[in-house]
């Protein structure tokens, strides 16, 4: 037999190698049209009959701006009657809600409601009393969830009446805020100093408790997203628990993060994260269950703790409240408070709009009746000890909500939480990275429990809302310039749907 010569033999190692070279860009071209195939997106639960609250009063908006832009041109001086006369009446009102016996549904709130608005036009103008105007709202939300602690807290007119006044009510004073000079409001409102025996720290002025509530929103768009996605839009996106050493007095926060599960944080870890606002809650001490125990709120927390510490628990992206293998911000308290025997959200969010559950779904949302952080401000049991804002943090807000709404307004008319196709493969190739480095506790560019669709979508939604916030920043500037005045938050919400359509 013939023995193949050196030119035989290189011929064939030149053909192999041309074979690989061809064989290579092949297969990754059809790895990558693999990679390529788009998943599926999870089925909507039916959540009954539901309807989304809506104000649906913008003839009254506008009055309420044409009487703001008359009085503008007044003096001050000339206003002070009219406002301590409009002061005394909320006060009166107020001091029925504290000293009476009233349904949900009374006249008496619609009132209220009517009276605080017009005296939050009289301070736009003239915001020399904002102090005295904030207090006036705490008086307010105080007396109003005194009374609501007889109410059912899952019916409509409760929740309605509810959301009509305190949500109502912070946005009035938040108007009036935006409205006056930046060095006149005040970052740190003290409302409420609730008893407490629980271990206690001072916190940049506040004294936090152990198992104290904090609320809070934070500054990226799905914050905006959690936020506003339900049927009563609200200010706040995260809810996290306070535990206190009762020797060392050293202070831990446990919450749940999208990116890693459930974690511990210091005070200054938990602030470096952007947080527009914060809330402290606390449960009332005339509660049986604290009368019983007044050292239930720490075990709380020391259980909230212990868990945190001592097992892994992912973000639960469904939403899903009774599961507690998998916590997401909300349940980390709840789960802590139902095993010291307490159950908070005493109304429950429902998430009714097809729109927003159809967006909200393709994050992996699959429980639309769910325990949403806005809505524990309006739960009776807890009392508000201190809230926390400043001026620009305050509009950010503002600007986040306004393109939300709209973007949400846009889901309702079919508009779909889209993504780039063609980043599929690439997601998923960082997906399977991230789970290799979740093996080791270590946290990946796409998040635990989030699919590589979510994250693109996560992405898309980002880089939409940004896009729309700087035209709608744009509009309100010129707006500003032109009136003389910041937009009402109505009127943002009219610039952001022409920066959407844009």
């Amino acid at each position: 037999m013939r023995k193949a010569t050196s030119l035989e033999r290189s011929t064939g190692m030149n053909k192999r190698r041309i074979r690989l070279l061809v064989a290579l860009p092949v297969s990754l071209i059809a790895l990558y049209l693999l990679l390529l195939i788009p998943g599926g997106t999870p089925p909507m639960p039916d959540t009954g009959e539901k309807e989304p609250f809506v104000w649906n009063q913008d003839e009254y908006w506008s009055s309420l701006e044409d009487r703001f832009k008359e009085l503008r041109s007044h003096d001050c001086a000339a206003l002070g009657l009219p406002i301590s006369s409009r002061f005394a009446d909320v006060d009166s009102l107020i001091a029925h809600v504290r000293n009476d016996t009233l349904a949900p549904d009374s006249p008496l709130f619609s009132q209220i409601e009517d009276e605080f608005f017009n005296l939050a036009v009289l301070l736009a103008a003239c915001p020399d009393r904002l102090a005295d105007y904030i207090t006036t709202f705490s008086s307010l939300r105080t007396s109003l969830k005194s009374q609501s602690i007889r109410w059912h807290m899952s019916s409509r007119p409760a929740r309605d009446c509810l959301y009509r006044l305190l949500y109502g009510g912070r946005t009035a004073v938040e108007e009036v805020m935006l409205q006056s000079q930046k060095n006149s409001v005040p970052a740190l409102v003290l409302e409420n100093a609730e008893p407490s025996v629980n271990p206690a720290a001072e916190i940049y002025g506040v004294s936090i408790h152990s198992g104290d509530i904090l609320v809070s929103r934070g500054g990226a768009p799905t914050s905006a997203l959690i936020a506003r996605g339900n049927d009563y839009p609200g200010n706040f996106s995260h809810v996290a628990l306070v535990h206190i050493d009762d020797s060392t007095k050293a202070v831990s926060i446990i919450e749940a993060h999208i990116e890693k599960g459930v974690a511990v944080a210091t005070v200054d870890d938990y602030l470096q994260d952007t947080k527009l606002r914060i809330m402290v809650l606390r449960l009332r001490a005339n509660l049986p269950a604290l009368q019983a125990n007044p050292m239930l709120p720490h075990k709380a927390a020391e259980f909230a703790l212990r868990k945190a510490r001592t097992v892994h628990t992912p973000y639960d992206f469904e939403m899903d409240f009774e599961d507690h293998s998998e916590l997401f911000c909300s349940e980390v308290v709840s789960e802590a408070y139902e095993e010291a025997g307490i159950t908070l959200w005493m109304g429950l969010s429902h998430i009714s709009s097809i729109g927003v559950k159809s967006w909200l779904s393709a994050f992996g949302v699959q429980n639309f009746v769910t325990q949403e952080p806005s809505d524990l401000e309006y739960d009776p049991q807890l009392t508000v000890v201190a809230e926390w804002r400043d001026f620009e943090t305050l509009y950010k807000d503002r600007i986040d909500n306004a393109v939300v709404d709209i973007m949400l307004e846009g889901a309702d008319n079919g508009d779909p939480l889209d993504y780039d196709l063609y980043m599929l493969p690439l997601a998923r190739v960082l997906k399977a990275y991230s789970f290799i480095l979740n093996q080791f506790d270590r946290v990946g560019p796409v998040p635990e429990g989030m699919s590589a669709t979510a994250a693109l979508r996560n992405k898309w939604f980002s880089e939409r809302h940004a896009a729309t916030r700087d035209r709608l920043i744009a509009l309100a500037s010129q707006s500003k310039e032109n009136k003389g005045y910041s937009p009402p938050y109505w009127e943002l919400v009219k610039l952001a749907r022409v920066a959407y359509s844009d």
